[in-house]
């Protein structure tokens, strides 16, 4: 496994720079970014997040989430 450390805010607003400081959607194959899924996610009925700015609240349900990150890699890092 490859470590793993926090980007900068600089590394961030390079990265994505549609989205607003502190609010990057957890979607980074959108970005062509490696993307790994916590597997805290399974199960849930409702998956909410930000959508790139602090206005915006996206809502999926448990199956469009895990239709959407399906092929991406799960692993446990949250506790």
């Amino acid at each position: 496994k490859q470590p793993v450390a926090l980007a900068t805010e600089e590394e961030i607003s390079a990265l994505f720079p549609d989205c607003d400081t502190g609010a990057i959607p957890p979607v980074g194959a959108a970005y062509g970014l490696k993307t790994v899924v916590d597997e805290s996610l399974e199960g849930h009925e409702d998956v909410y997040f930000e959508g790139g700015d602090h206005r915006s609240l996206v809502h999926l349900s448990g199956a469009e989430f895990h239709q959407l990150m399906g092929k991406i890699p799960h692993e446990r890092f949250s506790m």
